[in-house]
């Protein structure tokens, strides 16, 4: 298994491509997108937790 370091590397490169695409969205939208990802990474991790 992945090392804790890499794990959050790779989550953050995955934001920062989502926030090359919510620049292009309006301010409502890009809210809700990233609420969306952090919500999403969020349930992913708990759905780990549970496994581990």
């Amino acid at each position: 298994m992945t090392s804790v370091s890499t794990q959050l590397f790779l989550v953050l490169i995955s934001l920062l491509l989502v926030l090359l695409v919510v620049e292009t969205l309006e301010t409502g939208d890009a809210i809700a997108t990233l609420l969306d990802v952090v919500l999403s990474i969020a349930g992913i991790c708990a759905c780990l937790g549970v496994y581990a």
